[in-house]
C-alpha cells in the first residue's frame, strides 16, 4: 500500500459525501450543502493529480494504484453526471442525452473488456489524449453546474461544454473499441477453427 494508493483510496472515501451533499442541495437548496459538494470535488480533482505526481514522482507505480486510479475517476464523474442530470430547482442540470452517452461508452468499454480478459487473457489498453480531453470536459460540464455558472450568459458556454464533451467521449469511445478490436483479431482464438474431416 503505497503512498500514492492511500491518496487514491481517501479520493474513493469523499465520493460518498459528495454525493451526500449534492443530493441534500438539492432537495433543500441549503447553500452550505453546494459549498460542501464543490469543496469535495475539488478535493478529489486535487487529490487525483497529487496521487499522479508521487506515483510518478516516487516511483511508486503499482497494478493496484492502475486499477483503483481510473475507478476513482470514474467513480467521481458517473456520480457527478447521474446525480446533475435529476433536473431540480436550485441546480441546472446536465442534458441527459450526454448522461446517456457518457454511462453508454463506459458500459460498452466495461463490457469490451470483460471480452478481451475472457478470450485473450490480459488486457492492454493505451490511454488517448481524446480520453483525457473528455474527462477534463466531463469536469467542466459538472464544476459549471456546481458553481453556478450556467446562468444567463454562462448558458452558451454551458451548452459548448457539452456538446465538446459528448463529441470527444464518442470519440474516444470508438477509438477504444477499435483497439480492442485489434487486440482481439491478432489473438488466435479469433481465427476460425478449421473443421475437421
Amino acid at each position: 500500500m503505497t503512498t500514492a494508493n492511500k491518496v487514491t483510496i481517501v479520493r474513493i472515501l469523499l465520493i460518498p459525501f459528495f454525493v451526500v451533499e449534492v443530493l441534500y442541495y438539492q432537495n433543500t437548496g441549503e447553500e452550505l450543502h453546494r459549498l460542501f459538494a464543490v469543496l469535495a470535488f475539488a478535493l478529489a480533482a486535487v487529490c487525483d493529480g497529487v496521487d499522479g505526481y508521487i506515483a510518478r514522482r516516487y516511483n511508486q507505480k503499482s497494478e493496484l494504484g492502475a486499477m483503483l486510479d481510473p475507478l476513482a475517476d470514474k467513480l467521481l464523474l458517473v456520480s457527478g453526471i447521474i446525480l446533475l442530470s435529476i433536473d431540480k430547482p436550485h441546480l441546472g442540470a446536465i442534458p441527459m442525452w450526454l448522461t446517456g452517452i457518457i454511462i453508454g461508452r463506459d458500459l460498452l468499454l466495461l463490457v469490451g473488456l470483460a471480452v478481451i480478459q475472457m478470450t485473450v487473457g490480459k488486457v492492454t489498453v493505451r490511454p488517448r489524449i481524446t480520453g483525457k480531453v473528455a474527462t477534463v470536459l466531463q469536469i467542466i460540464c459538472i464544476a459549471w453546474l456546481l458553481l453556478k455558472w450556467d446562468a444567463a450568459a454562462g448558458a452558451i458556454w454551458f451548452r459548448v461544454w457539452t456538446y465538446a464533451a459528448a463529441f470527444c467521449t464518442g470519440l474516444s469511445g470508438l477509438l477504444y473499441v477499435r483497439d480492442g478490436m485489434k487486440q482481439l483479431s491478432s489473438h488466435p482464438a479469433s481465427s476460425p477453427t478449421p473443421s475437421g474431416k
